[in-house]
């Protein structure tokens, strides 16, 4: 055990290096959390919650900077497993209940994470090998991961107060006064050296003994310096990071090598997440009886497509920013929402209900505030980039607002009713 430690021993891996990347790890998950939660709330808000419209592409950057925080994450936590490898070999394995509370909190912890930033990246390639439902479940442990990041920190307060700063701790392999696994008074060169090594005092006796010998015994030249173990990581988060966000941030989209979508790629120049045969309405979305009824109360007024074209038409630049993590700068033209809302006398705090030709799927039906109703820029859509609607991209009328996720800029419209509280 002793001599496995030894044999891991590495400049890299050391309690101020594993601060260092914690930090770093810390703020992602955060972002991650926060960004995560803007988006979440957005798609099931509560009653008394509203949203900012400007600037139109904060959603953009929100759910971009998401994925990206997330993508980061892989190998910062990898280079935080390397640094704590070696405290997989402790001896004794567990000291202490608390001990053994702690180590299981770090597993649980390591594990959710794994899991949590798997699913997050699978889920932006729209494959889901799993039984469960993404969304719920990707919410839940994000509430779940932020408890145990707390719990963590908790653990190895003292441990992240010494090391914050470079001059916080005492040079690796120094003589030490303070044990940094369990507090104790160290006052022995080689104690400080055990403690380095395998996170406690030498033991007395024949292990003591066993001990002197192996310390008599020089390890290995490591081969990863703190520099060249630094840079590699930066390197990784880097490419990670600079080879998929293109797909977000048009100046890195000649880098976007492994991003699901490509801007510019798709019907009309914008990439296509949900097509009309997936859900099932093209014959519906075609049918020349189509009409896009308004409702507020007992008023009703319905609206061909050839109606809504007579209308003054207004156009808006909004990007199409979806959950994955990609989005694409568009041009629309079309009828105001709240033009239209003043057509059926609708309040000016009323939420709008939109229906979509599909019968089925989690957004066939989306609530949209009166933020978004009353917001110059929202429009009932009927041209993208100058050309008539796509069917792919809601033909024959859908919904476009500045500030909202992909899922809520309902294709295929056919209701859009006014809900007062």
């Amino acid at each position: 055990m002793y001599e496995a430690r030894r044999a891991l021993a590495s400049p890299a891996r050391t309690p101020r290096m594993a601060v260092v990347i914690g930090r770093l790890l810390g703020v992602a998950f955060v972002v991650c959390f926060g960004t995560g939660l803007y988006s979440h709330f957005l798609q099931e808000p509560l009653p008394w919650m509203r949203f900012p419209t400007r600037p139109a592409l904060l959603y953009q950057v929100s759910q971009g900077t998401h994925i990206v925080a997330g993508i980061a994450c892989f190998p910062l936590l990898l280079a935080k497993l390397y640094i704590v490898f070696p405290d997989l070999f402790q001896h004794p394995p567990v000291r202490s209940f608390l001990h053994l509370l702690e180590r299981a909190s770090i597993a649980l912890f390591v594990g959710a994470s794994l899991v949590q930033i798997t699913i997050g990246l699978l889920n932006t390639y729209q494959w889901y090998p799993w039984p469960f439902p993404f969304r719920q479940v990707h919410y839940a442990l994000g509430w779940v991961l932020v408890g145990l990041l707390v719990l963590h920190i908790g653990i190895k307060l003292p441990i992240i107060a010494r090391f914050w700063s470079a001059r916080g701790g005492a040079e690796p392999g120094a003589a030490d006064a303070t044990d940094v696994t369990d507090g104790a008074d160290v006052t022995d060169a080689a104690d400080a050296e055990a403690v380095r090594l395998w996170g406690s005092r030498r033991p007395s006796g024949v292990t003591g003994r066993l001990l002197a010998y192996i310390d008599a015994t020089p390890p290995a030249r490591s081969t990863v310096s703190r520099r060249g173990f630094l840079t590699t990581v930066g390197i990784a988060s880097a490419a990670a990071v600079g080879l998929t966000a293109g797909q977000t941030f048009a100046p890195l989209d000649a880098l976007n090598v492994f991003g699901p979508r490509k801007k510019g790629v798709g019907q009309q120049g914008v990439p296509v997440n949900r097509t009309a045969e997936m859900a099932r309405v093209t014959a519906s979305a075609t049918a020349a009886g189509w009409a896009l009824t308004l409702a507020n109360g007992g008023v009703e007024r319905s609206f061909s497509r050839a109606e809504l074209e007579a209308m003054p038409q207004t156009e808006v630049e909004l990007p199409i920013a979806c959950v994955e993590g990609w989005s694409q700068l568009a041009v629309w033209r079309g009828v105001r929402l709240m033009d239209l809302a003043d057509l059926v006398g609708a309040d000016a705090d009323a939420s709008f209900r939109l229906t979509s030709l599909e019968q089925r799927g989690s957004f066939r039906q989306t609530e949209m505030g009166p933020e978004y109703v009353r917001e110059p820029l929202t429009l009932v859509a009927l041209e993208l980039n100058g050309e008539t609607l796509d069917l792919q991209h809601g033909y024959p009328a859908r919904m476009i607002a500045p500030g909202r996720p992909g899922v809520l800029q309902t294709k295929w419209l056919s209701r859009i009713e006014a809900i007062t509280a």
